[in-house]
């Protein structure tokens, strides 16, 4: 899916609201963090935020790698898939359109999705016993982890439907059997941090089960009940502290991704 770039001379913060310049802004350093924590594949995977107020959403431009990415050369797309902002006149990945619009369509309180195809996600996607209780990063998200079967490359709208079913209504992750990962969030921030956990918790697997699953531990119902309680409960503190820690840890670098 590709557009010409719109010739415009207004920067791209003087001609949108304020709130979609902050959402362009996090999702933005949602891509510079993912660059730095090795989630990219090649130019493949692709990150998600909604405008607010609207049904339009933001998308990496086709093309780019992770750490080339900033607020301002994220495209805008629309939910039939008219290109409506393409600063650079990349276009978007197709199979990321059809992902995104699915999620953005079918779950319209989620405002950021966040698709991987690390090596960890992959793995663990293609174990038939999906994502074990065997780690405290796993039960930050192990209960809501939804599971899709491989149909392909998503690059056909008819699998939207049968996505949006195995995803539920209250699924906060669905792991896409032989394929990769989805994290989905309110805001930026929260769907980067289920991503993390995720992620972590499937590199946690695969480690483990190198000795082989004889000698994995799963943990007691109890302790996962629990640690899922823990993560959950009002108020944690790493709601308010986690992103704005990461944000300087990117300014630290010099990464330029509010330009």
């Amino acid at each position: 899916m590709s557009a010409n770039p719109k010739s415009l001379q207004t920067p791209i913060r003087n001609r949108v609201s304020k709130e979609e310049w902050q959402t362009r802004v996090d999702l933005a350093a949602a891509y510079q963090l993912a660059h730095i924590f090795k989630w990219a594949d090649l130019i493949y995977t692709h990150f998600s935020a909604r405008v607010p107020g609207t049904e339009d959403f933001l998308l990496n431009p086709y093309g780019m790698m992770f750490d080339e990415i900033n607020a301002s050369n994220l495209v805008k797309v629309d939910w039939d898939g008219r290109i409506l902002d393409d600063p650079l006149g990349t276009g978007v990945n197709e199979a990321g359109f059809v992902i995104h619009s699915c999620i953005h369509k079918a779950r319209p309180e989620i405002n950021c999705v966040i698709h991987t195809h690390t090596r960890a996600g992959v793995a663990v996607s293609a174990m038939k016993c999906g994502l074990l209780p065997i780690s405290q990063h796993a039960m930050m998200i192990q209960a809501d982890v939804a599971y899709h079967d491989y149909e392909g490359i998503a690059l056909y709208m008819e699998e939207q439907d049968r996505m949006a079913r195995d995803l539920g209504k209250t699924a906060k992750a669905m792991i896409l059997r032989n394929h990769g990962l989805l994290a989905l969030g309110k805001t930026v921030r929260e769907a980067f941090e289920v991503m993390y956990y995720l992620d972590c918790a499937c590199q946690i697997q695969i480690d483990a089960c190198a000795g082989g699953m004889h000698n994995v531990q799963l943990m007691s119902e109890d302790a996962a009940r629990t640690s899922r309680q823990q993560f959950n409960r009002p108020n944690r503190p790493a709601q308010h502290k986690d992103w704005p820690a990461l944000l300087r840890m990117l300014d630290r670098r010099g990464v330029k991704y509010a330009e």
